[in-house]
């Protein structure tokens, strides 16, 4: 193995841990966003037999969305005392 092949492994190494890095912001955000939105509607579902509902206009989803759960959470305890 020659020098030049070890700096070659080294910068792959460097470029990949960038590109890894750069990507966990929003695959993050993405995975959060379906997750409150999946629970939002779950939580929808579930409130039908209590009489309970939480509109879904763009406000809630980006609430749900960028926070997750406790976006979800939130948006429950916001409708059940307000």
């Amino acid at each position: 193995m020659s020098v030049e092949m070890i700096i070659y492994a080294l910068v792959g190494l460097a470029l990949l841990f960038l590109i890894i890095k750069l990507l966990k912001w929003p695959i993050k955000i993405l995975i959060n966003g379906i997750i409150g939105i999946v629970l939002l509607y779950v939580a929808n579902y579930i409130g039908e037999y209590f009489n309970f509902y939480i509109t879904i206009n763009p406000i809630t989803a980006l609430i749900a969305g960028f926070l997750g759960i406790p976006g979800v959470i939130f948006l429950v305890i916001f409708q059940l005392f307000f």
